[in-house]
């Protein structure tokens, strides 16, 4: 019996030696393959400290480098260089530097940024399958986006901005199905945009700026969650691009746009930024802009708008920038946009506004000019139709046929103008309950990485909730069902249909704020589904009825009936105490938690301040953190 438990034990210990000594080749090899990218980038002076003993995986992150380690691989690669580095030189050779990246298998997120790279991107990238996040800003690239990039379809972020990239976009993007940013900015690319990019559901940015694209931009209708397009410095056109309404900001700058502004942007209730300017947009302007409910900045310089703008007109009062500069705008400026009425800017030169300044034209001007591009305002069309008339009375044969002509053009002409201001729009997909990425989205900030996925087994699916839903759960916040409250914060105990119970935190908002200042919010917690935190399984939104905006905001969580870790361990009415294995197998759920915190997510959510009153025990005693470090939703709470 001794003889085979010796056996036992030999058998084990050689196990154990082959584990590690296969984790330090393992690690070695990922070492060499980082001091080989340090020698092929020409030794930056960031990266000097750099040798064969440098612990990678714990280094301390900073600005210009960051290495993140998820069970001993390398997962995040950032390396930031100065701005306006130079280009490496003659003797790089950007295949062997690929080939030397793709011996990190396990990366999700690569950010190259301002690094000196040339050449052409080698297709060979792709062999990175996990990528989730990729930035090459700020180098040398030229040549063609290799269309088998196509391939990484767990790719959620693909920023190429600032490079010579030529060509066109693939027509297959649509297989990246988790793509949420699309940032080619500031290249040379040209051609039509594909019809594909509609496809692409759950896109939250697309910026394709300063580049030579031209023709109708596709219909994006269908991305419900987009929320930026850029398209500045192209020639794109003619046609006013179809988006979803939770759109925030929209940059059509310089291109070449001539119809109207559609019917259906007067409903873009999160609009924040609208610049049109330098294009050649006609018809009335819709002065209804200029009071949407998050509206800060409007440019529409530089086009032939139409209309009369009165002294009443409403506005946001977060309104900051409005540029009407050199349209046809007659009537008054609103008192709204008037100098002393907010610490705004308002431009408005080269109208036919009453203003009592010298730079506005005669109201003459500005009827003359909108004659000339088709435009007939609405007080001016019974002269203009007298004056046919007459011209009919006295001519002969051929000129009639002539002024039918210019009619029937001048009709055709209104008619496609109301079209394109007035088409229906098509159908939006339902909104889901995540939109994570608001303007400040192209940080590489809060793309939910694949990791998340490790600890979400066993978790229904996340959902928006009905206010009916958790009245009924509560008993309509029955006091029985009260389990406790904060400054800002009811907590409640409720039932669903399914039998399952859950925790539900009310938290009462001021008023004025839609539901965009708190998706951002929302989707980050919406993503934190793992076996070792208290996740989160849904959300209600109550509005005002007055105004539409949130007054309270419905948090539902996962219940965990068996009280906190400290209770366990040290309150004497607990009968039962846990065993050490449960202690240790507690303290480990506790790490893995905080580990997925740190890099399961990017960028990883730090300084979380836990105390054992934070760790919660399940009805199988699996420890769960209770506390993460969220970004507040303070700012916009009222007191309870």
């Amino acid at each position: 019996m001794a003889e085979k438990l010796s056996h036992i034990k030999l058998l084990v210990l050689l196990v154990l030696s082959i584990s590690v000594s296969y984790t330090e080749q393992f690690q070695s090899s990922q070492t060499q393959t980082l001091l080989r990218i340090q020698h092929l980038l020409n030794y930056p002076p960031f990266l000097k400290s750099w040798n064969n003993v440098t612990d990678f995986c714990n280094m301390e992150p900073n600005s210009t480098l960051t290495i993140v380690c998820y069970e001993g691989s390398i997962t995040q690669l950032h390396i930031i260089g100065d701005e306006g580095a130079p280009r490496l030189p003659n003797n790089f050779s950007i295949d062997s530097f690929v080939t030397t990246l793709v011996m990190l298998p396990s990366l999700t997120v690569l950010r190259l940024v301002s690094l000196g790279l040339w050449g052409s991107l080698p297709s060979k990238l792709t062999r990175l399958s996990s990528l989730e996040i990729l930035n090459l800003t700020s180098n040398f690239f030229h040549g063609t986006i290799p269309p088998e990039i196509s391939s990484l379809t767990r790719l959620q972020t693909l920023i190429l901005d600032r490079n010579n990239f030529t060509g066109g976009l693939a027509n297959s993007l649509d297989s990246l199905s988790a793509l949420a940013v699309l940032s080619v900015k500031n290249n040379s690319l040209y051609g039509s945009l594909s019809d594909s990019l509609g496809n692409l559901e759950n896109l939250r940015v697309l910026a394709l700026s300063n580049n030579k694209f031209s023709g109708e931009v596709p219909d994006l209708s269908s991305l419900a969650n987009l929320q930026i397009l850029d398209l500045e410095n192209n020639a794109l056109g003619p046609r006013f691009p179809a988006v979803g309404n939770k759109i925030e900001r929209i940059v059509l700058r310089k291109n070449e746009f001539t119809f109207g502004i559609p019917q259906e942007v007067q409903s873009y209730n999160q609009l924040e930024h609208l610049d049109i300017s330098s294009n050649g947009f006609v018809g009335p302007f819709p002065a209804s802009l200029l009071s949407l409910p998050s509206i800060a900045y409007v440019n529409i310089a530089d086009n032939k708008f139409t209309g009369m703008l009165f002294e009443d007109l409403p506005c946001n009062p977060d309104l900051d920038f409005v540029n009407f500069s050199s349209n046809l705008l007659t009537g008054k400026l609103p008192s709204c946009l008037r100098p002393g009425s907010r610490n705004r800017v308002v431009l408005y030169a080269g109208n036919c506004l009453v203003s009592g300044d010298n730079n506005q034209h005669l109201i003459s001007f500005c009827k003359n000019e909108a004659l000339a591009v088709g435009i007939i305002p609405h007080h001016e069309k019974r002269k203009v139709i007298s004056k046919i008339a007459l011209a009919l009375s006295v001519t002969g044969g051929i000129i009639v046929a002539i002024i039918v002509v210019g009619i029937v053009i001048l009709v055709v002409r209104n008619f496609i103008a109301q079209r394109a201001g007035h088409e229906p729009p098509s159908r939006f997909v339902e909104e889901n309950a995540s939109t994570s990425y608001t303007s400040k989205v192209l940080r590489d900030a809060r793309y939910i990485t694949r990791a998340t996925k490790l600890g979400a087994l066993g978790l229904p699916a996340y959902r928006t909730f009905s206010l009916e839903e958790l009245e009924e759960a509560t008993n309509n916040f029955d006091t029985s069902t009260f389990i406790g409250e904060g400054t800002h914060d009811q907590m409640y105990r409720g039932q669903l249909k399914d039998g399952s119970f859950v925790t539900i935190i009310c938290l009462k908002m001021k008023r004025y704020h839609g539901i965009q200042h708190f998706m951002p919010h929302i989707e980050i917690m919406s993503k934190l589904r793992h076996h070792h935190l208290i996740s989160s399984l849904g959300h209600c939104f109550e509005y005002y009825l007055d105004d539409s905006s949130i007054s309270r905001v419905f948090l539902v969580f996962e219940y965990v009936p068996n009280g906190t870790l400290r209770s366990w361990i040290s309150e004497k009415q607990i009968k039962r105490k846990l065993t050490w294995a449960q202690r240790i197998a507690a303290v480990i759920g506790v790490a893995k938690g905080i580990q997925f915190l740190h890099t399961g997510i990017v960028p990883g959510l730090f300084s979380n301040n836990l105390k054992i009153t934070d760790i919660l025990l399940d009805q199988n005693l699996a420890a769960k953190i209770c506390s993460y470090n969220l970004p507040s939703l303070g700012e916009y709470m009222g007191k309870v």
